[in-house]
């Protein structure tokens, strides 16, 4: 069983949670009554809505995560699952998200413009621009 395999059935126990299909149409999803909150794009990638207020308050401790890569104007981040940790991160941002979500809800006429997968900005495509 890989990392992402392991945090999407442990998140499937939440009761705020639901699997879903993404919005990109690439991997899995699980989402809240307010929306989506993660896209499970690979066995080590995942994509996590954060309001841009939440992104900006925990900015500097997602920063100094290697685990974390913040797309500058995306209420997304992505998250790389190379360790048991990663997980844990991951399982505690998810439960950032929820409280953000309601809590520090992004603008109603705010457009919400796909996941950083989407957008082209992941780990995997960042990971080639350097070649």
């Amino acid at each position: 069983m890989t990392l992402a395999s392991r945090a999407l059935a442990q998140l499937a126990t939440w009761p705020d949670l639901r699997q879903a299909v993404p919005s990109c149409g690439l991997g899995q999803a699980v989402s809240s009554a307010q929306g989506e909150i993660a896209h499970f794009h690979s066995d080590r990638d995942v994509d996590l809505r954060l309001t841009d207020r939440a992104i900006r308050r925990f900015a500097k401790d997602l920063k100094s995560s290697g685990a974390v890569r913040i797309v500058p104007g995306s209420p997304w981040v992505t998250l790389r699952l190379d360790a048991t940790s990663d997980v844990d991160l991951l399982l505690t941002l998810v439960s950032v998200a929820l409280q953000a979500q309601q809590t520090w809800p992004d603008p109603v006429e705010r457009v919400v413009n796909g996941c950083n997968d989407q957008r082209g900005a992941g780990f995997v495509k960042a990971d080639r621009s350097g070649f």
